[in-house]
């Protein structure tokens, strides 16, 4: 076997690599303090802490979730990937609120990020400030309000220690 042969079937043999665009996601890495508040509340009634963290290989992002959400504990596992036929970052979420894998996708665009989910209908439309930390705002769909459905606005930063 030649030099050049052996070259090719080592890169033939190499594993895959993960498409640049997920490099758009790193900015979500690390553990995040959230508050927030349910639309009609006077208080801050949402708040939580997400850790998020690359898989080994670096082709899926996971996302740790624990909230309190209106008194309601919710706890979940998302994994994000990206789909580049689409451009979006496809992710299933894995909750103790809702009794099956739930599908959304991520659009992210510079400083603006939108997270839809047809299942529930449902839309987050976010951003990032100059300073690092995000803020946006769940709204279900028209005529799909209701029991884990619910509009609420969310912000927060890096945690601290």
């Amino acid at each position: 076997m030649t030099e050049s042969n052996t070259a090719t079937l080592t890169e033939q043999q190499a594993p895959p690599k993960p498409d640049p665009a997920l490099r758009k996601l790193d900015r979500y890495v690390g553990t995040w303090d959230m508050t927030g508040r349910t639309i009609g509340s006077d208080t801050d009634n949402v708040k939580g802490r997400t850790t998020f963290a690359w898989l080994p290989g670096g082709f899926f992002l996971q996302q740790r979730i624990s909230l309190d959400f209106a008194g309601y504990q919710v706890e979940g596992l998302e994994l994000i990937g990206y789909d580049s036929a689409t451009g979006r970052f496809p992710s299933t979420v894995y909750s103790n609120s809702f009794g099956e894998p739930l599908p959304y996708w991520y659009d992210v665009e510079g400083d603006k990020l939108k997270i839809r989910t047809d299942t529930l209908g449902a839309t987050f439309e976010g951003h990032w400030s100059d300073d690092g930390k995000f803020s946006g705002g769940w709204r279900p769909d028209p005529g799909r309000e209701g029991a884990g459905n619910i509009a609420y606005d969310i912000w927060g930063e890096r945690a601290q220690g």
